[in-house]
């Protein structure tokens, strides 16, 4: 007997690792003879890295870089020797956690220091870079990243540096000297544009302390026209252009980058289809399953993959949504908070709460494998 255990982190309460470590140890009373494949799961947010590492084999490697707002930071992302391939995530260098002891500024936050990043994975033999992009701190379009990658602007036929707040001078991007050729695969599950009602300033600004709209309306827009008329590309209407604060527009148009689904990449990597298949049951799960777990969650792919794959798959969270086409992905759902219990001490005691579930659904996960 079979059991994978692809379940992502519960953000705030336990790793994606723990959560496997505690629904094994409720697991092994039901199925004392059960062997159990660890394989956490993420979708390209936090904890990718980790997620894709740890299952590779690969190793941590540090960089000095900068973060947000300027400062210097040590940064580290992953790297898999077999492959050549970088594996990292841009909020490690640009992330709102990294500037959260800040007053957020966004008018000057940047993302050079994920440019950095990248360019000293690249330096150290990474022939291609994964890249998650959420929990960005910028809304700048890749501004940052283009300098970083030694791109060059002018204004009015002098060589010009431009930031946010004098974006608008600049009247010319000039084309690296030699073409960026590292192949840049984006973790990216939102498709929203550069620009307008959906775009990146309007939905994900505010969260980064944007409140004058049109200001980086203006700013990106202009960038978009430059990108456009200097280096050919036409992004700003692409979907995911608008993913962290525009950084998805900026990998395309500065470092060629492809956006694509973030569990698709990383289900590719940690070699899910091949894990689901060998097994006779799947658990996966998160903090919370709901109408927003049908977008491009991880759970729910893993659900969708196991179904696909004929293999019986039940799903775990803090909380679960009575929501009939959620509940339709999976073949059994287990909400473990109880309903009169408070937030702070569910997280506390998630472990605790794992167990109880499953033994609480012994009868149904028995079933189950049986089927």
């Amino acid at each position: 007997m079979r059991i994978l255990l692809a379940s992502d982190k519960f953000k705030g309460s336990l790793s994606a690792e723990d959560v496997a470590k505690s629904l094994q140890s409720g697991l092994l009373g039901l199925f004392p003879q059960a062997n159990f494949d660890f394989c956490p799961i993420a979708d390209g947010g936090e904890g990718t890295t980790a997620t894709v590492i740890k299952s590779t084999q690969g190793e941590w490697r540090t960089a000095e870089v900068t973060d947000a707002q300027g400062r210097p930071k040590a940064i580290r992302y992953g790297f898999i020797k077999a492959t050549q391939q970088a594996v990292m995530e841009m909020s490690a260098a640009s992330g709102l956690d990294g500037v959260r002891d800040l007053k957020l500024n966004p008018q000057t936050a940047s993302t050079r220091g994920t440019g950095e990043m990248m360019l000293r994975a690249k330096d150290q033999g990474a022939q291609s870079i994964l890249i998650g992009i959420g929990g960005s701190a910028t809304n700048d379009g890749g501004l940052g990243l283009a300098l970083a990658l030694g791109y060059q602007f002018e204004s009015r036929g002098k060589p010009f540096s431009p930031t946010l707040d004098t974006l608008l001078q600049a009247d010319r991007i000039i084309p690296l000297a030699t073409a960026w050729t590292t192949e840049v695969l984006v973790a990216c599950d939102v498709e929203n544009p550069l620009l307008g009602p959906t775009g990146a300033t309007r939905v994900y600004g505010p969260q980064k302390g944007v409140t004058d709209f049109i200001w980086f309306e203006e700013r990106l827009t202009h960038l978009a026209n430059l990108v456009q008329k200097n280096l050919g590309k036409d992004l700003r209407n692409f979907p995911g252009a608008g993913a962290a604060g525009g950084l998805g527009f900026g990998l395309m148009a500065f470092a060629n980058g492809k956006l694509t689904s973030g569990f698709d990449l990383v289900a590719k990597q940690i070699g899910l289809a091949e894990r689901i298949q060998q097994a006779d049951l799947v658990i996966t799960g998160e903090g919370r399953l709901d109408g927003q777990s049908l977008q491009g969650k991880g759970p729910v792919g893993v659900a969708k993959l196991a179904r696909q794959l004929g293999k019986k798959v039940a799903g775990i969270a803090g909380s679960v949504e009575s929501s009939a086409e959620l509940h339709s992905q999976f073949d059994l759902l287990i909400g473990i908070k109880p309903d009169d219990m408070p937030l702070e001490e569910a997280m506390r005691r998630t472990p605790e709460l794992i167990s109880r579930a499953i033994q609480d659904h012994r009868a149904a996960l028995t079933r189950l494998i049986n089927a």
